[in-house]
Order: C-alpha cells, then sequence, then structure tokens
C-alpha cells in the first residue's frame, strides 16, 4: 500500500482486514518493528541500492558525501566520551532521512505473497488463513522479511513485533 498517508494506509489495512473478517475468514496480522530504524541503515548498503535503482551517479556521490565523515561523542555527568565515526543511520530531522530510509526498504517486500503495508518504519503483513498451507506461506513470508533485515544488516525488535 504505496503512496499514501498514515491515515490512509491505515483505512486501506484496515479494509482488506474488515472485508476478510466479515466474510467469515480468519486472517493472522503480525505487526513487525525496526530496532532503531532510522538509526541503523549503513551507509554502503544504503548506498549500493541508491546505485541499484538508477539513481544519477552525481546525486550518488553528493549523498555519500554528505552521510561520510561524520563523528559523533556523548556526554555522561559531564564527560565527554572519544569521537567515533557514523557508518550507519539517516540523519533525523532532515528532508532526506525519511526518503533514504524509505529507499533503503523499498524492496523489503519483493517476493512477498501475504498482504504488506508499510508506513515509515512500522510494517505490517497480513494473511487470510484457510489452511496450514496458508499458515505456513505467511511463516515463509515472514522468514523472507527476516531474511532480508539479516542480509542488509538490519533487525527486528522482537519485544515490540505483535501477533494478532
Amino acid at each position: 500500500m504505496r503512496n499514501r498517508s498514515c491515515q490512509t494506509n491505515l483505512v486501506a489495512f484496515y479494509e482488506e482486514v474488515s472485508r476478510n473478517l466479515d466474510a467469515g475468514m480468519a486472517v493472522d496480522v503480525i505487526y513487525l518493528d525496526f530496532a532503531k530504524a532510522f538509526d541503523t541503515v549503513p551507509h554502503r548498503r544504503l548506498m549500493i541500492k541508491l546505485r541499484n535503482i538508477g539513481l544519477e551517479h552525481n546525486i550518488c556521490n553528493w549523498i555519500e558525501n554528505w552521510l561520510k565523515d561524520r563523528v559523533q561523542r556523548v556526554v555522561v555527568n559531564g564527560t565527554f566520551s572519544n569521537w567515533t565515526s557514523v557508518v550507519s543511520g539517516v540523519p533525523q530531522g532532515s528532508v532526506l532521512g525519511p526518503l533514504l530510509f524509505n529507499l533503503f526498504i523499498n524492496d523489503l517486500e519483493v517476493g512477498i505473497d501475504s498482504i504488506v503495508s508499510i508506513f515509515a518504519d512500522d510494517t505490517k503483513l497480513c494473511k487470510t488463513i484457510s489452511s496450514m498451507q496458508d499458515a505456513a506461506a505467511l511463516q515463509s513470508d515472514l522468514t523472507k522479511l527476516d531474511n532480508w533485515a539479516a542480509n542488509w544488516k538490519m533487525r527486528f525488535n522482537v519485544g515490540k513485533c505483535k501477533v494478532m
């Protein structure tokens, strides 16, 4: 369910689930949450994706230069840590941050047969279950999403993921 606001994304998903429930079908929904989603996008892997989608060379170079050579440190009780390189994350509060995150997860639903609803870092996986094969297919899709996350160095926050 792409190109929708948070509200229209939610309403479209709700309508799909309601339609199936009203027809007397069982529906399983899995709510997924990326752990520190915007902070953990690996810069090198992001650049691979941007180049693979055909983003113009000069724009890729500009984004790469914008992300590289960033450093950070923390202060605890007035004591400063050493500076450390920032090799992941899209700058929050920037105009480009959410766009870069969306481009990074753009292929998340490739190969998934269940309904996938994505808004920012919130992902819902939904399937009507009428047989053990349907349940196995949903599990297969969940495994594919987990493999995608592992391949792209992202993690799901299992404590915040829910099954209904």
